[in-house]
């Protein structure tokens, strides 16, 4: 069950990460309040998965994920630029998710 609460804690911390852009800096409230709840539950979420899961694999899984759903989201949503040298750092981060996790076992 805590694999499954970070899956949902670095969801969490996608939507928070679309909504602070969306907020324009904490000045527009629904933004606002989106980035500060899903915020919270993803915090939550991450420490509760910290329970079984070690330190450095859950925070690294939690990092990765946000990162990798922002970049796609920014892309997506954003039109932001899509390059050889951004999707191999995608790549790498990827990558490294996929060893953290099998080195925890």
């Amino acid at each position: 069950m805590s694999w499954f609460y970070l899956l949902i804690a670095g969801a969490l911390e996608v939507i928070w990460a679309f909504s602070m852009k969306q907020s324009h800096g904490f000045t527009r409230l629904t933004p606002s309040i989106i980035t500060i709840v899903t915020m919270i539950g993803s915090f939550w979420l991450l420490a509760v998965a910290m329970r079984t899961i070690p330190l450095g694999t859950a925070y690294t899984i939690w990092t990765g994920i946000g990162a990798i759903g922002a970049f796609l989201v920014g892309i997506m949503v954003f039109a932001e630029p899509v390059n050889a040298m951004r999707i191999g750092a995608a790549i790498l981060i990827v990558s490294g998710l996929v060893l953290m996790k099998f080195s925890s076992g």
